[in-house]
């Protein structure tokens, strides 16, 4: 057995039923019966749904939660008008908030059953009326689902959710994991929501869609997730929040023809702000600009840096600029007490913390945005240091947005923010209950920085010695990487709309899957999704084209088997010989890695030894990597890693310098199978053309962490991955599902199910911290 699972023994949850082979099976573990099991991990985060969501527990209920209250309201609850009365009289006398205008409107709305699109200004109490418009479904015996973008922010409000109706009566599911997702209110990820609303369709138990985000629905990527469930779930109250909305009345007209003939109100359209913005744009050095906000009592600050790196190292720059009082310093190490930083990054982050500096931003592991988060909530941290990612609704309390650029890489190019990414992190700033007024703060370019710091210093020379002022050398801008902005451009992304938000909708071999496997005729679904969603004409025949084109290639494939007539399942189409019901294709070349991983079949033979098993295991573990996006952080360590050590092997061998630099050169990350899989890959290209552009991208990082007998936390520090901790749990968790969820059940040997257990096992192991907390609640005993 690996080392690595060895050493964890077999607490393994919801571990996959084991096919007969030649190999024996591994020997057996116990663990400590005072051990708790980590949460089992998910693949697309509809696993464990119910067929119908539980009622509302008043028992879980606490006195002066909003639930106690509805339920107190006995048979007037379904009536709006008593609903819209109790529901104020919480907010005013639990939550001691007067309701602004535009939230009392939206209320009211939603309590009648009405659609709400909710246009008003960040900082103006959207997640009050969230929590209302959950309340109301609630109160006539609807599941209530609220979604977003980012998995922070879900779980920010899936805390927040069960402190106003109770640990049982709210889960949460991310995709990762899965808390209580039977409860009759579910916060999720966006795509969390839309692969269930492609699974089931109408057929969902979905009273209430609260889609917070909202403008993600224009991401290039994305945004078919904010798009599905408008098209998928026609019966469902939607209420649509954004404060970067633009021109709302296109949604307007389109939940208009939904099935459930509901009204839709536009609110908060001319709302303005309850904590008014001052703009200022800066042209002193970046630490001094910061200094500055702390002396003037700016603080916190939240410095937004456009990478991951920049983040941290504007955090290590803080740490000697930044001076706290000793009480300050007490009531941080107070709140540190007892939380583990385990991980290769603990220390760094630790320190960051104790000088009053957060960081925060996707490569890290979950469990230190949430300390983060909570430190700042508290007001303890004098600075967060995030990428822009932390402008996306989490509820942290900041008094300053300092902008220390306006251009960013969004993944092709490098271009200047749009206006609503821009008033969307600015928004930020100035917070209901903590500010009377907020700060947005942009930078000028370094080199204007330095060029205009040097010709001052040239003109007071001058002026001291009377001559006329020597002419300096300017700093040019940087040659890659930048686009240049000025006064100009901060003015007008602050004063400008946002950008029209238009239909970005794709289909995939994983959504044909899931319309197809639903009860009934899953043709006619799929049909009916590629007519109604929200793309331009032109654009709908294109995707109907592609969709034709992918379904072929599945049922040529056998992924996929025409009934003839309904089955006794209800279907029409059915997935084909054993494939197991997660079965999905989850890459846009899942199909290609599906159709490759026979050749090893035949490759390593139907019987083979434990460790000729062992080798199969690991090739379908490099096929499926072969699919996967690569997380160029890991990679380019790797090469680092390999070019280090091959330095030093020549110079020992006493290789010329320019010899040595020569060969390194042409060293790369490891690629597993390249050549075999290429030369498969080139005619499944041509006999499948809507993959387009699609490479395969082979590497070798699970398999890599495998081969070295590694834990996460080992591998992390065996390639210096410190900062990207986040970014490898990511990828890890990506390849853990193409195990579950891509290899067919009849080519999963005992050496695949050993490795997919190891990974779940290694994945489950690193933070828990949600689950934990969950817990807590649920049973404070």
């Amino acid at each position: 057995r690996h080392p690595a699972l060895a050493r964890r023994g077999s607490s393994v949850v919801g571990a996959r039923r084991r096919r007969a082979t030649t190999a024996p099976p591994p020997p057996a573990a116990t663990a400590s019966p005072s051990s708790s099991a980590p949460p089992p991990l998910m693949v697309d985060g509809t696993e464990d749904l119910p067929e119908r969501q539980d009622a509302i527990d008043a028992a879980a209920a606490s006195v002066g939660s909003l639930t106690r209250k509805i339920i107190d309201l006995g048979d007037d609850a379904g009536a709006a008008d008593a609903l819209y009365e109790a529901i104020v009289e919480w907010a005013t006398e639990t939550k001691n908030v007067e309701l602004y205008d535009a939230q009392d409107e939206a209320v009211m709305e939603l309590c009648e059953g009405n659609n709400v699109l909710l246009t008003t200004p960040t900082g103006s109490g959207k997640t009050l009326v969230a929590t209302a418009a959950i309340a109301a479904a609630t109160a006539r015996g609807d599941a209530a689902w609220y979604t977003a973008p980012l998995k922070a922010l879900v779980t920010e409000k899936f805390f927040q959710l069960v402190g106003d109706f109770g640990a049982k009566n709210v889960g949460l599911l991310t995709g990762d994991a899965s808390v209580n997702p039977t409860a009759p209110i579910i916060c999720c990820t966006a795509e969390v929501l839309a692969n269930a609303a492609l699974r089931r369709g109408r057929e969902l138990d979905c009273g209430l869609i609260v889609a917070d985000e909202f403008h993600y629905y224009g991401d290039r990527d994305r945004g078919w997730a904010w798009q599905v469930p408008m098209v998928e779930l026609p019966d469902a109250q939607f209420l649509l929040m954004s404060a970067t909305f633009g021109d709302a009345s296109k949604f307007q007209a389109l939940l208009a023809k939904n099935a459930a003939g509901r009204e839709c109100a536009i609110v908060g359209s001319d709302a303005e702000r309850p904590v008014p913005l001052a703009f200022e744009y800066r042209e002193t050095p970046l630490l001094e600009s910061i200094q500055e906000i702390v002396e003037r009592k700016k603080a916190p600050v939240y410095v937004v840096n456009f990478t991951q790196r920049s983040a941290n190292e504007r955090a290590q720059d803080l740490c000697s600029s930044i001076t706290l009082t000793g009480d300050e310093k007490a009531a941080i190490a107070e709140e540190m007490r007892g939380f583990k930083f385990d991980t290769p990054v603990g220390n760094e982050l630790r320190r960051f913390i104790s000088h009053g500096v957060g960081v925060h931003h996707a490569g890290l592991l979950p469990k230190y945005r949430l300390l983060v988060e909570k430190l700042a909530g508290k007001g303890l941290l004098k600075c967060v240091c995030g990428t822009d990612t932390l402008g996306v609704g989490v509820n942290v309390p900041i008094r300053t947005v300092l902008f220390t650029q306006l251009c960013k890489f969004d993944g092709n190019k490098v271009r200047l923010l749009s206006t609503r990414e821009f008033q969307q992190i600015a928004g930020r700033a100035g917070r209901r209950g903590f500010d009377d007024e907020g700060h947005v703060w942009c930078q000028a370019p370094a080199h204007v920085v330095e060029n205009k710091r040097a010709e001052a210093k040239a003109a007071a020379a001058a002026e001291k010695s009377g001559k006329k002022a020597k002419k300096i050398k300017k700093s040019q801008p940087p040659e890659k990487g930048f686009v240049q902005w000025n006064a100009d451009t901060f003015k007008r992304m602050e004063t400008s709309s946002p950008e029209t938000l238009d239909s970005s909708f794709e289909v995939t071999h994983g959504m044909l899957l899931a319309v197809l496997s639903r009860y009934g005729d899953g043709k006619k679904s799929l049909y009916d999704l590629l007519v109604r969603n929200h793309e331009p004409l032109i654009r709908r025949r294109r995707h109907q084209k592609r969709a034709i084109t992918m379904y072929r290639s599945l049922r040529d494939a056998g992924i996929i088997q025409e009934a003839g007539t309904m089955d006794v399942g209800g279907r029409s189409v059915t997935l084909g010989f054993d494939l197991q019901d997660q079965f999905s294709l989850t890459q846009p070349l899942s199909l290609f890695a599906v159709q490759f991983l026979p050749t090893l079949l035949r490759k390593y033979g139907e019987s083979r030894s434990r460790l000729r098993d062992e080798a199969y295991a690991l090739d379908v573990l490099s096929v499926l990597e072969a699919v996967l996006d690569t997380p160029q952080a890991v990679t380019y360590a790797q090469v680092n890693r390999m070019k280090r050590r091959a330095i030093a092997s020549m110079k020992n061998d006493g290789v010329e310098y320019d010899d040595r630099m020569k060969t390194i050169e042409t060293m790369d990350y490891p690629r597993p199978l390249e050549d075999e899989l290429e030369a498969a890959y080139e005619p499944f290209q041509k006999n499948h053309p809507y993959v387009g552009n699609e490479s395969l991208k082979c590497k070798s990082i699970a398999r890599e962490m495998y081969d070295l007998g590694l834990s996460f936390n080992e591998y992390v520090v065996h390639h210096g991955l410190n900062r990207s901790e986040g970014a490898v749990l990511r990828y890890l968790t990506d390849a853990y599902k193409s195990l579950v969820q891509n290899v067919p059940e009849n080519l999963k040997s005992q050496g695949v199910n050993d490795l997919e257990e190891w990974l779940g096992e290694s994945i489950r192991q690193v933070d828990s911290s949600l689950i934990d907390e969950w817990e807590a609640l649920k049973d404070p005993a």
